[in-house]
């Protein structure tokens, strides 16, 4: 199944992309993500902090549901913010999506424990993090849109890479001051509080954040190549019917997000897996997020490349068909070998494989889309696919684990995901544009 995808009209305008323009439009992904990797560092901790129960499975299960509850504002965000990005401008829809997230991050710190005062606790700490989901569901349509469209035409999986690359980093760094967390500070005060200095140092690049994306230089009015199947859309088509136009990409989107959102956040819980399945210790799990961060990153980075030079399709399926083969075998060895040492060294090969293939999925589905709907079509089937498993597949894969008393029961959800995404693999079109000969 291929799709022409030369350029049928003038060059794109992506000329070079300096190392401030990818930060800028990197930060609120980082900020996502460390956010998340750090809620699921400290889950059992907050559960405590917020939600009474008599059983620690229940203060678990309440703590991750605080944590899902927020994706389910996430693709009403996607609308608006996608939609205000695509009609104003990436820029100023990079700069509100940053802005709420930070300052929800920065109210979800501060809310007092269940202790000092009751109900309210709880009550607080969803808001915020509905008001979170918000401004995620929006930020990664026009982020991911502005990389492609600044980046050269034929090193856009090389720049759009960087989206993936940037979770990495999340993870590398949140495991890190995870580390220094409970390195420094005794058991009682990284139980009672610890976690909230960890969630602010993420807070600390607000500013920062949100000063580098004042300056960037905006992209939507660029020209770019048209792929030769947005040839029978009509230039005069209005958003709702170019949208429509996208069904295909739509389905297909969705279930490579699905599967793509399925293993990162499957390998997000492997540091409360480690505590609570295997019964390792906390810098034991810290120290997966480190491990598997370093491999993601360089993977992410190796996999934007190699995605320019031998199409996104490749990249895509290979990799994601050994990493399904991978799965339970490493799983079962994790288990049984029962180390350390070989559950981080697993984990990270793992995670190089799922990289490879995961990364050139968001890119092609932003190259399939026309530019008009870019940022709302990436913000949608993104938010979409997120909300329905990345707020369920921590709660799903705790309860399968406690239910049956099967270690295994996370490998086999994985695989559950990454054949979705394997099919859609298969039968997405390619959408790698490589310069004509002169």
């Amino acid at each position: 199944m291929t799709m022409a995808a030369e350029a049928t009209a003038q060059p794109g305008a992506g000329g070079p992309i300096s190392t401030r323009n990818v930060a800028a439009a990197v930060v609120g992904n980082w900020l996502e993500f460390y956010d998340f990797v750090v809620y699921t560092f400290f889950t059992l901790q907050i559960g405590d902090a917020f939600f009474p129960s008599h059983s620690e499975f229940g203060r678990l299960m309440l703590s991750l549901f605080t944590f899902g509850v927020g994706f389910v504002f996430r693709p009403i965000g996607a609308v608006v913010i996608g939609r205000f990005a695509d009609k104003v401008g990436r820029r100023p829809a990079m700069l509100l999506s940053f802005g709420l997230m930070g300052f929800a991050l920065l109210g979800f710190v501060c809310v007092p424990t269940f202790k000092q005062i009751g109900l309210w606790a709880p009550v607080l700490a969803l808001i915020c993090r509905l008001v979170q989901g918000f401004a995620l569901g929006g930020e990664v349509g026009p982020t991911t849109a502005y990389l492609i469209e600044a980046a050269p035409i034929t090193k856009r999986g090389q720049y759009g890479a960087w989206q993936s690359a940037s979770q990495s980093l999340a993870s590398i760094s949140a495991g890190l001051v995870g580390l220094m967390v409970s390195a420094t500070l005794s058991a009682t005060a990284a139980h009672d509080w610890g976690w909230r200095i960890a969630l602010m140092i993420g807070v600390l690049v607000l500013p920062f954040g949100l000063i580098i994306r004042r300056f960037l230089p905006e992209t939507l009015g660029h020209a770019e190549p048209k792929l030769a199947a947005h040839a029978d859309i009509a230039e005069s088509a209005g958003p709702l019917a170019v949208f429509a136009s996208h069904w295909r990409v739509i389905l297909l989107g969705l279930g490579l997000i699905a599967a793509g959102t399925i293993s990162t956040y499957v390998f997000s819980f492997m540091t409360t897996y480690a505590q609570t399945t295997l019964h390792m210790g906390m810098r034991t799990g810290l120290l997966i997020a480190v491990t598997n961060g370093i491999a993601g990153f360089a993977a992410s980075l190796a996999g934007g490349a190699l995605s320019d030079r031998f199409g996104r399709r490749t990249l895509m399926i290979w990799p994601r068909f050994a990493f399904l083969v991978a799965i339970l075998p490493t799983f079962w060895l994790v288990v049984h070998i029962h180390q350390p040492v070989a559950l981080l060294s697993l984990m990270a090969a793992l995670n190089v494989i799922g990289n490879l293939a995961g990364v050139p999925a968001l890119i092609a589905i932003t190259e399939s889309l026309r530019k008009d709907v870019r940022g709302v079509g990436v913000a949608t089937i993104y938010a979409t696919a997120v909300a329905v498993f990345g707020g369920t597949t921590q709660p799903i894969v705790a309860w399968l684990d406690h239910v049956t008393g099967n270690p295994l029961a996370i490998a086999y959800y994985l695989m559950f995901g990454t054949a979705v995404g394997l099919i859609s693999s298969i039968l997405i079109a390619e959408t790698v544009i490589r310069e004509k000969p002169a």
